[in-house]
């Protein structure tokens, strides 16, 4: 029997995960003037890079942060876990908000030689990425090119960044405190040191088209609610991939609900949590241990019905 403790992601394990498999968020910095810092706050949309525990930020030349943080380099950056195609649509009908990370810290301009530095450790990391989609296996290549048009991978959407077509300042944003946000708001405060002595999954850079390939196949949507019924006992009358980290994922059933003073049943969306029985360390181990999951799962359906 397995360590219950080792089936599930820590908070910073989490913040993690999430911080390595998006590539934008939304970077706070006090307003300023001639006449120094204001109390109102200024937000925009910027691209990023987590590399050695710590956000790169690339920010457009004409946006009001590069004149902020001259006077104030405090900020705060929010992150949230890829919530792609159907899945962001069935989120947003249901009012679910998706897992989130809130980090303050200090905005920190890079001086020239730096900027060259991280700009090259940006272009390493995409090109890594890329030549890992490009030798793929026939079942992880599968998933990946059932995904939408307009779910890109990370590294596909920071290309963006060096494609020259706009001038970027480069921060690098020192971390101060991290918040792990729920996907029912709870809040959890996780310790610097935590964060610094996790490591992200290796395949959380490709989780937003990992999940959108599976959401987007009815086979493999159908899957999902096989797993449902035959690990949890739950009869879901449908699923979507929700998260994806090295110890298993997470799925959002439509399961029944309890009896209504009407004596009607209905059904609510329910996160339900499955783990593998081996850790995930790659994108290709994460298709195979799913694929044995649904070998396993149909083993089982067939022997209830005695067709085993």
């Amino acid at each position: 029997m397995k360590n219950t403790k080792a089936l599930v992601l820590t908070f910073a394990e989490k913040c993690k995960n999430i911080l390595a498999s998006n590539w934008q968020g939304y970077l706070n910095t006090i307003k300023t003037d001639a006449k120094g810092s204001k109390e109102d706050i200024y937000t925009s949309k910027v691209k990023y890079l987590f590399k050695k525990g710590k956000p790169y930020i690339w920010v457009p030349e004409n946006d009001l942060h590069n004149v902020n943080t001259i006077i104030d380099e405090r900020g705060s950056l929010a992150v949230t876990s890829p919530i792609p195609g159907p899945l962001a649509n069935l989120m947003r009908s249901v009012r679910k908000l998706p897992a989130r990370v809130a980090l303050t810290g200090d905005v920190v301009p890079l001086k020239d030689e730096k900027v060259e530095l991280a700009t090259e450790s940006l272009r390493k990391t995409i090109l890594s990425e890329l030549e890992v989609v490009r030798h793929a296996s026939y079942a992880v290549s599968g998933v990946l090119s059932s995904s939408s048009i307009s779910s890109k991978s990370r590294s596909e959407n920071l290309l963006e960044v060096l494609d020259g077509g706009e001038p970027y300042m480069v921060y690098k944003f020192n971390v101060r405190s991290c918040t792990y946000i729920d996907g029912n708001g709870g809040t959890h405060e996780v310790d610097l040191e935590d964060i610094d002595a996790s490591k992200a999954d290796t395949l959380s850079p490709f989780s937003e088209k990992l999940i959108d390939g599976i959401n987007q196949s009815q086979a493999r949507r159908r899957a999902l609610m096989l797993f449902c019924f035959v690990y949890l006992n739950v009869n879901a009358r449908d699923a979507f991939m929700l998260s994806v980290d090295r110890r298993g994922f997470d799925v959002l059933g439509k399961v029944p609900s309890l009896v209504t003073k009407d004596g009607f049943g209905g059904f609510q969306w329910k996160e339900l949590r499955f783990t593998f029985k081996d850790e995930a360390r790659d994108i290709e181990t994460f298709c195979r241990l799913l694929v044995e999951m649904e070998e396993e799962a149909l083993k089982n359906v067939k022997s209830y019905s005695g067709l085993g």
